[in-house]
């Protein structure tokens, strides 16, 4: 099994670089996205397609984003450990795009989301090692718990 890795602020910059270029990537691709070539019955699917994934790409990016800011202002000691554990947490089942709707997408499209879904998943790694390296400690209900049992024992 391989150590878990330790976070520290040249990777937590070095990876918010990467998600801002990779963010304007999405957001350029899809802003100029609107010329689709097919017609018929096909061209509204692939709007659809099209405007399904730019959300779901969008989303994913923007979720990378928040939980890189909440570690940086971690490491520049604008939170506490306490609040990045509450709130910098990614979501891990956050569903991948649709293959059927990514087939009706031209294939630079199709690359660049798959490349946001590889830089998520790397987060989510990350996060997941970061989690069970830090030592499990009780919340305050569950220490307030204790200690009313320990005073309550005879």
């Amino acid at each position: 099994m391989s150590e878990p890795v330790a976070i520290n602020p040249h990777i937590v910059e070095a990876l918010y670089c990467e998600a801002l270029v990779l963010s304007d990537e999405v957001r350029g691709a899809f802003a100029l996205s609107g010329r689709l070539e097919t017609a018929g019955m096909q061209e509204d699917l692939a709007r659809i397609a099209l405007s399904c994934e730019a959300l779901r790409t969008t989303t994913r990016m923007m979720h990378a984003l928040a939980w890189l800011l909440n570690h940086r202002a971690y490491f520049k000691g604008e939170i506490s450990d306490f609040q990045l554990r509450r709130n910098g947490r990614l979501t891990v089942d956050a569903p991948d795009s649709d293959p059927g709707r990514l087939a009706l997408l031209e294939p630079a499209i199709r690359d660049l989301i798959k490349e946001t879904e590889r830089f998520y998943a790397r987060l989510v790694r990350l996060d997941q090692s970061l989690r069970e390296s830090e030592p499990i400690v009780p919340n305050a209900v569950a220490r307030l718990r204790e200690r009313l049992g320990g005073s309550l024992s005879l």
